[in-house]
């Protein structure tokens, strides 16, 4: 019987720890980079320590490589389509960030890259970014390249199951403004609310 109940306890345990982990490793993430933005306001303390090459395909199944971020401001998203609550919320306000810049929407582009390459196809990509009606690339690839780019961006994801038993995926919620040279400039997070969004983007536009 005491050996039961103690495997049954070993369970939430190690769940909590797993959480926890995935907590310290978002948090660390953050403080690098509001370090860096406290040292340099215009990202370049990061520059070249955020993003780097990669090769992916867009929602059209076409080629798209780090060095077609360059001639436009992007914003870099690492989320995934069945994402309930953070990934819409984040990609709704950049859209609605990107209407408020008005004549200057054209030079800024969202690029949504999704974190579940086994579901997130480039068609399932193509029907979900219509739904925000902004200029936007949804990319994906396979395992081992989204790996790699999420790991030059410094991006935690990680699956696991909620308390319905239903596999979901954490991740970190960081948006990466990347100038037209391709290079990391600053953040925002999913948190921040469009206005907020369109702020940091009209200071850096002009």
């Amino acid at each position: 019987m005491a050996d039961t109940t103690s495997k049954t306890a070993r369970v939430p345990r190690f769940a909590v720890i797993a959480m926890l982990l995935a907590a310290i490793l978002i948090i660390a993430a953050g403080a690098l980079v509001g370090l860096a933005m406290r040292h340099s306001p215009n990202g370049n303390f990061l520059a070249s320590a955020v993003g780097g090459p990669f090769h992916l395909v867009d929602q059209n199944g076409k080629p798209f490589t780090d060095a077609d971020l360059k001639g436009k401001w992007n914003l870099v998203f690492f989320g995934y389509t069945h994402c309930p609550d953070e990934c819409p919320l984040a990609l709704n306000n950049m859209a609605l960030a990107l209407d408020a810049l008005g004549s200057k929407r054209s030079q800024v582009r969202i690029v949504f890259v999704t974190v579940d390459p086994s579901h997130d196809t480039p068609e399932v990509l193509k029907t979900y970014i219509k739904s925000f009606d902004a200029p936007m690339v949804g990319l994906t690839g396979s395992d081992a390249q989204i790996a790699q780019a999420a790991k030059d961006y410094h991006v935690y994801y990680a699956a696991h199951q909620d308390s319905h038993g239903k596999d979901t995926l954490d991740h970190s919620t960081i948006i990466y403004i990347m100038n037209p040279k391709g290079q990391f400039v600053a953040p925002v997070t999913s948190e921040d609310s469009s206005d907020k969004i369109a702020a940091r983007l009209k200071k850096l536009l002009s």
